[in-house]
């Protein structure tokens, strides 16, 4: 079972900034239930190969260089947590900033709302 902290972490580095296609999908299936639903201002969506292809997706249309840093602390309690983040070119001015909101059941994340930067 993971801690919440260590959820944060996993969705944002292992899925969300993992290029890598194979390792990527084994960190979805480790993070997320398999009913996990997903929301930021683009709509939501539910299911692993939902948050896979939101992730594939992301990656695809930056450059290489793009990476997600960590803000501050991780924030968790029982049950949930919220990590601050940043995304851009490695060492850069990020292009975009945001929080990530978890619920985590059972050792996973089964719900995640991204909230974006005005």
């Amino acid at each position: 079972m993971s801690s919440v902290s260590d959820l944060l972490a996993a969705n944002l580095h292992d899925v969300f900034g993992n290029r890598d296609a194979p390792t990527r999908r084994a960190a979805v299936e480790r993070t997320y239930t398999e009913d996990v639903t997903f929301a930021d201002p683009e709509g939501s969506v539910a299911g692993w190969d939902a948050v896979e292809e939101k992730a594939r997706g992301l990656l695809e249309k930056t450059p290489a260089t793009f990476v997600f840093a960590e803000e501050g602390r991780r924030y968790a309690g029982p049950g949930t947590g919220a990590l601050a983040w940043s995304f851009g070119p490695e060492g850069g001015e990020p292009v975009a900033r945001g929080i990530d909101i978890i619920t985590v059941r059972d050792g996973r994340i089964a719900a995640l709302v991204t909230i974006l930067a005005a």
